[in-house]
């Protein structure tokens, strides 16, 4: 007898073996095995007509009926599969396996309250009979059973399925089970796991294949993709596989895609509530409420109060920013249960996510009493205890959360540039902001990405915005090389302000864009600029269309790529404002507000798409020319990296810009100061203002601080300071030499360089301080000092005294005895400060709070 689990790579090379088999047989005797294998590869109209021939012939045995069900069910065919329950129920009325698969069946004919029913006779069941149920497949579902009315998950997982895995170690079924168990609780790592060894005895199970996809999509989606391909391969109407391959082109805004994924499905089971879940989802995103209201009752057409509909409505219109919608459909699917754990999950983060923080973290306490196994809930949870420690600071429609030492160093130039941000971006972009805004500062990567997505991971995240709420790392989450927070804060909140302009409906891609434009217009340092790598993109047309540039920031080949998509966004941006002008961009958002979508919007109030296209083009292409036009940018023949083969190399390639840097990078290694500078010289020549990777700039600032060569180190060193924004080390050395000159005003610059790359540590302010005395300037000395005062200084009780001059000069007294009593504190007999002591005690203003002095006064 042949056996049909041998490699059919196709839905097409199943059908064709079954029916030879049929035609030499001229039976239906088919083993169990080979029906389900029909069912795996996607034959499940095969799969019907094998099991109702067996059921025919008196094989009643339950697997039979269970197999047709779950073949009429993935079709669609409701009603016939409550015939085959009904059916199996004759003989079997008391078989756990058929009473849980009839809930499922009552739903989908629209009998709730009789699926609950069943729920309670298979528990009366299990409490009549414990102990009969001997087999391990009833063993699992006895173990689903638990865990739909409510026990403890981590218990039936190791007090049940991990038995049942030691028992039963080549049975799948075991190890999907608690496979799953993990994914509904976001344990993708376990989840993985426990799918893993399941796929050691099941290599070819579309169901594992699917489950594996889940669990890595957070982690590693080139995997997943993998592993959902793999499931497409063996069954190519793996309804689950479509339908995640549907939601990865819904969330990279590729709606075509996403549409014909769905017909798809559709063709395979018409009334699937996923498929017309996901299509309502894409009518409310192209503004078409009519068709949105008709898509969501399909959804719910036979399973009427089914709370997964609203829940993947709402789940996928959160991920588009739609948190004030998809809290709505949450609610909508808590009416229909209110114990749906999931939907309170995601109305917590949505909550959240609007800003509305009491009634989010009270959901997460009840998703969290309720279910401790979810990770979500748990991390939640953990960080809502974190955050009550932090520090709130409030101004000018501004509510800043922040770590209580953090916010005493830099909290106060958090709210400045914010409030700088607002009058800027605010006008131009004319929006008023009628509600808070909420920016949530971490000192903790991990709890960045908590409060971001719920799990730890998102590392190359530096902020994120929802609308108006900001969460952000601080520079102390960025170990060695923080970034210039500055210029992070200030992008996102330009996402404050064009996500309130559009009410949260703009393309990923144009929000970006709009944020890395505003960035590099506030500082040119800021932002994106060309560079030799992207340069080469543009010329070797590797350009994402506009259209799709959504979707490369979801799944970028590389980081390179995700980078150069922020890039290319910001150029179609300026491309728009220089061609048509501001007031253009300003009307495109305004008709995004109220539903157009985003091509539409642009060929209204720009030009035709065909037009815009190739103009972008045209710009894009000038701009890549324009970088070192004269430099030759190939590696193809370039020789080893070694001196004495590229130099002769060099004298046929003189223009080669790798080869340049190549050969100066050697000699300058080599300590050949002097013949470095020629191809230095050279890559000026070629690219004078380049400050990227491999800057010919960067290497004559070296060159000539080793000569000697000071005045020349500090022109070069001021032209790359205003080309890069987190170069802490071209600003350090700067206010060094400025300091020996005197020149006071470019120390203060580059120290407050410093300050917004990393303000947490001590130079900064040991500058600004030395700065404001040298020039007599109170408001920066003290400034200066305040701060250092806070920073654990090396001499404290100096600083201390050196602040309370510098306030009592500014007729600051009580501030400035408070910090001479601190000072004293330190130093008793510290003279200079007993004398300014005597002198602040003798006016009758100067009385300090005589309480114990504190000497972290942002405590």
């Amino acid at each position: 007898m042949t056996h049909f689990t041998m490699h059919l790579g196709s839905l097409a090379g199943v059908i064709v073996a079954w029916g030879i088999f049929f035609g030499i047989g001229n039976a239906y005797g088919e083993t169990l095995s080979q029906a389900e294998d029909l069912f795996r590869h996607g034959a499940y109209e095969k799969c019907i007509e094998v099991a109702t021939q067996e059921i025919s012939g008196g094989r009643t045995f339950i697997d039979w009926y269970v197999l047709k069900t779950e073949s009429e069910l993935t079709l669609g065919r409701y009603e016939d599969a409550a015939k085959t329950i009904d059916d199996a129920k004759n003989f079997s009325p008391r078989n756990l396996r058929l009473l849980w698969l009839e809930r499922e069946v009552r739903h989908f004919n629209g009998q709730s309250n009789r699926a609950k029913e069943v729920l309670a006779e298979l528990g009366a069941q299990l409490e009549r009979s414990s102990g009969i149920y001997r087999d391990l497949e009833t063993s699992i579902v006895i173990g689903k059973f638990f865990l739909e009315i409510g026990a403890d998950p981590k218990r039936i997982r190791i007090d049940l399925f991990k038995p049942i895995q030691k028992r039963a170690p080549g049975l799948p079924a075991a190890y999907i089970a608690a496979a799953e168990l993990a994914l509904s609780k976001n344990d993708f790592a376990l989840a993985a796991e426990d799918f893993q060894l399941a796929m050691k005895v099941d290599e070819d199970n579309p169901r594992i294949l699917y489950g594996l996809a889940q669990a890595f999509e957070p982690s590693d989606s080139k995997k997943a993709e993998e592993y959902l391909q793999q499931a497409i391969k063996i069954n190519p109407k793996h309804i689950p596989s479509l339908l995640m391959i549907a939601e990865s082109h819904l969330s990279a805004e590729r709606y075509k895609e996403t549409e014909k994924l769905l017909a798809e499905v559709l063709e395979i089971n018409p009334h699937h509530p996923s498929a017309w879940a996901l299509h309502a989802v894409l009518a409310h995103l192209a503004n078409a409420p009519s068709r949105e209201d008709e898509c969501r009752k399909k959804a719910l057409a036979h399973w009427k109060d089914n709370p997964e509909v609203d829940y993947l409505i709402g789940k996928h219109l959160a991920r588009k920013y739609r948190f004030a919608e998809a809290a709505s459909a949450q609610r909508r699917a808590l009416k229909f249960d209110s114990d749906f754990l999931p939907a309170k999950m995601e109305l917590s983060n949505d909550l959240l996510r609007l800003g509305h923080e009491e009634q989010g973290w009270k959901l997460v306490d009840e998703v969290f009493e309720a279910d401790n196994y979810n990770v979500v809930a748990h991390n939640l949870a953990t960080l809502q205890e974190h955050m009550a420690k932090f520090r709130t600071l409030e101004s000018n429609g501004f509510i800043v959360r922040m770590d209580t030492h953090e916010a005493a160093i830099y909290g106060d130039r958090v709210l400045e540039l914010l409030r700088e941000a607002k009058s800027v971006l605010c006008e131009k972009y004319d929006v008023e902001l009628n509600d808070p805004i909420a920016i949530e500062i971490f000192p903790k990567q991990q709890d960045f990405a908590i409060r971001t997505f719920g799990l730890p991971g998102g590392a190359g995240f530096l902020g994120v915005c929802f609308g108006n709420v900001i969460t952000m790392n601080s520079p102390a989450s960025q170990a060695d090389n923080p970034t210039n927070w500055e210029a992070v804060l200030w992008h996102e909140f330009c996402h404050v302000v064009t996500l309130n302009k559009t009410h949260n409906k703009m393309p990923r891609w144009l929000s970006e864009g709009i944020s890395v434009y505003e960035e590099k217009l506030r500082d040119p340092s800021w932002g994106q600029s060309i560079s030799p790598t992207y340069r080469q993109m543009i010329l070797e047309d590797e350009l994402t269309p506009v259209s799709e540039l959504s979707g490369a920031f979801l799944r970028p080949q590389s980081s390179k790529h995700l980078m150069f998509a922020y890039y290319e966004s910001a150029l179609v941006v300026e491309f728009l404002v220089d061609q048509f002008g501001i007031e253009t961009l300003r009307a495109i958002l305004d008709e995004l507000g109220k539903g157009l979508q985003i091509n539409d919007a642009i060929t209204r109030h720009a030009a035709p798409l065909d037009a815009i296209d190739a103009g972008f083009q045209k710009f894009i292409l000038d701009r890549a020319r324009a970088f070192a036009p004269e430099a030759d940018f190939s590696t193809d023949d370039l020789p080893p990296p070694q001196i004495a083969k590229l130099q002769p190399w060099l004298e046929e390639h003189p223009n080669s810009f790798p080869g340049l840097q190549q050969y100066a990078a050697l000699l300058f290694r080599e300590k050949k100061y002097a013949e470095a500078m020629e191809p230095i010289d050279k890559l000026l020549q070629l690219a004078p203002d380049y400050a990227g990777e491999g800057s010919p700039l960067l290497l004559k600032a070296q060159i000539l601080k080793e000569l000697g060569e000071t005045q020349q180190e500090l022109a070069v060193l001021e032209q790359l300071a205003v080309l890069r924004a987190d170069a802490i080390d071209i600003y350090r050395r700067l206010a060094e030499m400025q300091a020996e000159t005197n020149q006071w005003e470019s120390v203060v610059l580059n120290a407050r360089r410093i300050r917004a790359v990393n303000p947490l540590i001590q130079e900064p302010y040991l500058l600004l301080a030395r700065a404001g005395e040298q020039t007599n300037d109170g408001k920066t000395a003290i400034e200066g000092l305040s701060t250092l005062s806070r920073l654990d200084p090396y001499d404290p009780a100096e600083i201390h005294f050196r602040l309370a001059q510098r306030l009592h000069a500014s007729k600051q007294d009580k501030e400035a005895l408070r910090h001479i009593l601190l000072a004293l504190e330190e130093a008793p007999r510290y003279r200079d400060a007993l004398q300014l002591l005597l002198a602040l005690t003798e006016n009758d203003s100067a009385e300090p709070d005589r309480a114990s002095p504190n000497k972290d006064d942002s405590q």
